[in-house]
């Protein structure tokens, strides 16, 4: 009940005390931001790999935790409800009423989730399973969230010959927009469940989606670096604003100020006058590693950005090279690998982005590796563990750790949530467990 009612009382605060066109820093996360959405109100949520969602107010975030891997979308359905997905194939539903609950699930890493306010509120998952779900939640509010019988009901969209990146839905909720990894852009007939035809045929994945039904224009970013403006009847290409970098990673589109912003790997920010179908700015937001989510502030002031750091940027666009690049920090697992010991970067190459040697878990997707050695599994007391781990008899040991990344964690231990790893060295998991076993421990001999 204390839960419910925290997360009502986030839902009804607005952003908090920051104005449009301030530069400022949200702060929390262990881990990649990878996805960023605004609500009505203004308040923002985020998605990080560290498998939490952030919904934050004043600064601070109130942290929704259930997700078992790192969550990749995050919506508002409405100023009281959320949606978010990730690499634990579930779709989450968050509410005042019902805390976090899970909706449904697919059979690989959900990618992108769309809304679409009606006679009744739409939400589209989009897998890797090659599928789109649409999900009919009814009206919101509604009933108890995560209710009785068949709710939500359910309607799988079929086609697709990879998995399926982005959605987007139509202003009359009518039509569904979808880009996959196999190339194309499909327009789908929300009521008939059904692929109406095929828009693109990109040759190389295409990853973000983004539509003005109004002025009758659809954007999309590909694999490739493509970033194309066409017709969402007919495919027609409208403009073209690909410069020489790749790959698309994100966009955002703000009605207010008509400006859509595209995210890239190599980390910049181009903005586009969507009106003149001219690039108005091109920011190099980060020194290193890619821009994976992007949304506007309310009014179309701000952008808000968030790449490989742990930290979600929102800069003014009008003054948007003004305020500096993204920290710049080199995160550990992004350091020079030709200067570090084997050990240490066998570690910090494949475990620091989910893992701390010091005490206390820190918010990562992993828990801390204090004390190591002689541990049972599944026991560090700030680490939300999965069922598979909290029953485990495992003691890490030499023994254990070697034999982990010698099968991979999904062969060792069936259903835990470590991602699949495997060393393929016998040299490089010995140098890694002699470098554990000094970092996790120190002090000792």
């Amino acid at each position: 009940m204390l839960r419910a009612l925290v997360i009502a009382s986030l839902m009804t605060v607005s952003a908090g005390a920051v104005s449009a066109q301030d530069f400022f820093t949200l702060k929390g996360h262990g881990g990649p931001i990878m996805d960023v959405t605004v609500s009505p109100t203004g308040q923002i949520a985020t998605a990080s790999f560290d498998n939490a969602v952030g919904l934050w107010a004043d600064g601070t975030a109130m942290w929704l935790d259930g997700h078992e891997a790192a969550v990749n979308t995050v919506v508002f359905l409405s100023p009281d409800v959320l949606a978010s997905a990730g690499d634990d194939f579930a779709v989450r539903l968050w509410s005042a009423d019902s805390g976090g609950v899970v909706m449904g699930t697919h059979t690989a890493k959900v990618m992108s989730l769309a809304v679409c306010q009606g006679t009744t509120t739409l939400v589209a998952s989009a897998s890797w399973d090659s599928t789109i779900s649409i999900w009919d939640m009814g009206p919101l509010p509604g009933a108890a969230l995560g209710g009785a019988g068949d709710w939500p009901k359910r309607t799988v969209l079929a086609g697709h010959t990879a998995g399926v990146n982005d959605v987007v839905f139509s202003q009359a909720c009518d039509t569904l927009y979808s880009a996959s990894t196999d190339g194309t852009i499909r327009a789908w007939d929300v009521g008939a469940g059904a692929e109406k035809h095929r828009l693109v045929e990109h040759g190389f994945g295409v990853n973000e989606l983004a539509l003005n039904d109004a002025e009758n224009w659809l954007a999309y970013g590909a694999v490739d670096g493509g970033t194309r403006m066409v017709n969402p009847q007919t495919g027609a290409e409208i403009a073209d604003f690909t410069l020489d970098r790749r790959p698309i990673l994100s966009m955002s589109y703000d009605p207010n100020t008509a400006q859509l912003a595209v995210g890239d790997g190599e980390g910049f920010i181009m903005v586009v006058d969507t009106k003149k179908r001219a690039i108005t700015r091109d920011f190099r937001a980060t020194q290193r590693g890619p821009i994976w989510a992007l949304a506007f502030s309310k009014d179309g002031q701000n952008i808000h950005a968030g790449g490989i750091e742990d930290i979600v940027y929102s800069w003014p666009v009008a003054t948007l090279t003004e305020h500096g690049q993204m920290a710049g920090q080199t995160r550990s697992f992004l350091e020079d690998p030709a200067s570090l010991p084997n050990g240490e970067r066998q570690f910090k190459r494949k475990c620091s982005i989910c893992h701390t040697v010091t005490p206390g878990s820190a918010r990562k997707a992993g828990p801390s590796l204090h004390q190591l050695f002689g541990r049972q599994a599944g026991t560090v007391p700030d680490y939300a563990y999965s069922d598979t781990l909290m029953g485990s008899d495992i003691i890490w040991s030499d023994d254990t750790i070697n034999g982990l990344f010698d099968e991979g964690p999904d062969h060792y231990i069936p259903g835990t949530k470590m991602p699949m790893q495997r060393i393929a060295k016998q040299t490089d998991r010995d140098d890694l467990i002699d470098y554990l076993r000094v970092v996790t421990a120190p002090g000792e001999k």
